[in-house]
């Protein structure tokens, strides 16, 4: 049987779709010990939907709002004006409203309430929605109670809620509403709480604002409030506002405002015992929820009573890991990727990352890099910055001004490196490399690259004809052999050659000529740059298209899906189409971001070339070997 009304103590987590996210997190603060929370009911998403679903004339502005894009501000205005008007005058159900009779009469007929909306898509982790819908204080009687649930009905469509909902992608039709009625609280003082401080991110920071009356002043900005700052039981920050208006409640109902006293306009709001008192309570109701809250609190006969408590959702997530200090170094960055990568595309990562795979940590869609104990160590640190330095000046800057401060060093916890290079890597790779860089023999690069094209070749038909499991076992079966050759003192001891030549040419032309960074000008010109030749080939369709008027304006609105059809229809569409195909059996399986596997290749979408063959339509003239002498496309 479906429940219209739940009281606070029937509710849990699990009935957020019943009562919406606010009224879940009300049930659960109801349910931690020592914490005081006004007592209460929800009138259950279920009456909303029983209102709305068999409104033919709601259904069709549903459909009008539907079909609806952001920028159309006019008409959403329109239509979401005539939804609230529709549900204002929407009768209740006579069982409901006898349900509801009841419910307010076990809390108490004479007592004032506060009317709120809690909608199924509010108070989530990943969204708050905050304030897009209404709150009603100070309500009393039944009859006014039934007309304040209307309206937080209809508050679902004011036009910054329905606004928000488009941004954030949520379907009108998908999202219900629950509203509680609450005891009134009439405080002396209320406000915000923050358990991570919101504007720089700290989580050991928690922040409190503090102001006279009732705290919907505060959330609408209509008072200044004092600020506190607290950090491991320690007020380490006060800022006294001077509070000029309060929010009160009236005797007949309603709310009004007033001037504060002059004696009070200057004075603290809480007492440094109230601000400590507060601060146990939201790192209690913190780690009952397990993750930073944002908390609305009032004070009322020296008794603090929590209102509501939501996820911070503007907060960066961090790696999940002991309570020691750490430091993460972003791999995306290192690989010049700073988007977020979809969960399989970090499985992958993690699979094929052949030297921090195990220390790799996943936040906010992000791979990080454990880092700590390379910057504990005074040995390895200057190593590790060094090396980062080299892919990322921002991520080498920030790590310096971490060595700066000394108590901060002194305080990170040593261990296992897991990204500097440990001397059995040194002898297996350098000492190899030595060698190798004596003889000065070009051939033996030559012969490296022969011998992996073989390899790659050979992979190619083996996983051609394998498909599904077979497939994906293949994949981890060939991953773990891959790992065994690119790591080879072959392969690795090359690579430490062109780790090391790069410094020496750079220490050499600044020392005889005062010429910094000379081999980033000079990498962009030599044989064997797999980066260097891509931009070049495509350097090299672009001229191709140059010739073809009628190709260039379809690449202006080209089809993805029915690219090459299209090309075949146009006037030089086959000569470019061909060109466009030789580079994509090259190059095919790159793309922007590609250490995510999830990324549309550019075999995939090959529209996606487009933007950089226009780039070097309009940038470069002549031919990529005449590019190529020029040194252009190093790093493109």
């Amino acid at each position: 049987m479906k429940k219209y009304i739940l009281s606070f103590e029937e509710i849990n987590g699990s009935n957020l779709p019943e009562v919406g996210g606010k009224g879940a997190n009300l049930g659960e603060l109801s349910k931690i010990q020592g914490i005081q929370v006004p007592k209460g009911i929800c009138v259950t998403t279920e009456v909303y939907k029983r209102i709305v679903e068999g409104n033919k004339e709601l259904n069709t502005l549903f459909d009008h709002l539907s079909s609806l894009k952001e920028s159309n501000n006019e008409k959403i205005t329109h239509i979401s004006r005539e939804i609230r008007r529709t549900i204002e005058r929407t009768e209740v159900p006579k069982d409901v409203e006898e349900a509801i009779r009841l419910s307010v009469t076990k809390l108490g007929e004479d007592n004032f309430y506060a009317i709120r909306s809690s909608a199924t898509a509010e108070d989530l982790p990943l969204a708050s929605f905050a304030g897009q819908q209404d709150t009603f204080l100070n309500i009393r009687g039944l009859d006014s109670i039934l007309e304040h649930i209307r309206k937080c009905w209809a508050s679902l469509f004011t036009e910054r809620a329905v606004t928000y909902r488009m941004k954030k992608g949520f379907e009108h039709r998908n999202v219900y509403i629950s509203v509680i009625i609450q005891q009134m609280i009439f405080p002396q003082a209320s406000g915000i709480m923050f358990t991570a401080e919101p504007i720089t991110g700290n989580r050991k920071v928690l922040s409190i604002d503090a102001s006279f009356g009732l705290g919907e002043a505060l959330v609408s900005g209509l008072v200044n409030a004092d600020n506190y700052k607290v950090r491991e039981k320690s007020i380490t920050n006060k800022t006294i506002a001077s509070k000029k208006l309060e929010i009160y409640s009236l005797e007949i109902g309603g709310t009004q405002e007033r001037e504060v006293d002059e004696n009070k306009q200057g004075i603290q709001t809480l007492t440094d015992q109230q601000i400590l008192e507060l601060n146990d309570i939201g790192r209690q109701i913190e780690k009952y929820f397990d993750n930073p809250q944002d908390i609305e609190w009032c004070l009322y006969n020296s008794k603090f009573f929590i209102v509501q408590s939501r996820p911070i959702t503007t907060l960066y997530p961090v790696p999940d890991s002991d309570e020691k200090l750490r430091v993460y170094g972003s791999m995306g960055h290192v690989q010049m990727m700073t988007e977020d990568i979809k969960p399989l595309g970090i499985s992958f990562c993690r699979m094929l990352s052949f030297w921090f795979g195990e220390n790799l940590v996943e936040a906010g869609g992000r791979l990080f890099m454990d880092g700590t104990h390379d910057l504990a160590s005074p040995i390895r640190r200057k190593s590790m910055i060094s090396s980062l330095g080299k892919t990322d000046i921002l991520m080498k800057n920030a790590l310096l001004k971490l060595t700066e401060r000394k108590d901060f060093i002194k305080a990170l916890p040593r261990g296992k490196s897991y990204i500097s290079a440990g001397p059995s890597i040194f002898f297996s790779w350098v000492i190899p490399a030595l060698k190798i860089y004596k003889t000065n023999d070009k051939a033996l690069i030559e012969e490296l690259i022969s011998y992996n094209e073989g390899l790659v070749s050979e992979l190619e038909k083996n996983i051609n004809r394998l498909s599904g499991d077979e497939l994906m076992r293949f994949i981890q079966k060939d991953t773990k052999e891959l790992k065994s050759t690119l790591l080879s003192s072959k392969n690795m001891s090359m690579l430490a050659i062109a780790t090391l030549v790069p410094g020496w040419i750079n220490n050499k032309m600044e020392s005889w000529l005062g010429e910094k960074n000379a081999s980033d000008v000079l990498s962009k010109s030599v044989k064997n740059n797999i980066t260097s030749d891509m931009g070049l080939e495509l350097l090299d369709v672009a001229v191709v298209v140059r010739q073809y008027p009628e190709v260039i304006e379809y690449f202006k609105n080209a089809n993805n899906d029915t690219f090459f059809k299209d090309l075949e229809k146009l006037r030089g569409g086959d000569v470019v189409s061909n060109a466009i195909k030789e580079y994509l059996k090259k190059y095919g399986m790159r793309c922007p971001g590609e250490i995510d596997i999830t990324k549309s290749r550019w075999s995939e979408n090959p529209t996606l070339l487009i933007p950089m063959i226009f780039s070097n339509i309009n940038s470069f003239v002549g031919s990529s070997s005449e590019i190529f002498e020029q040194g252009y496309f190093g790093g493109r």
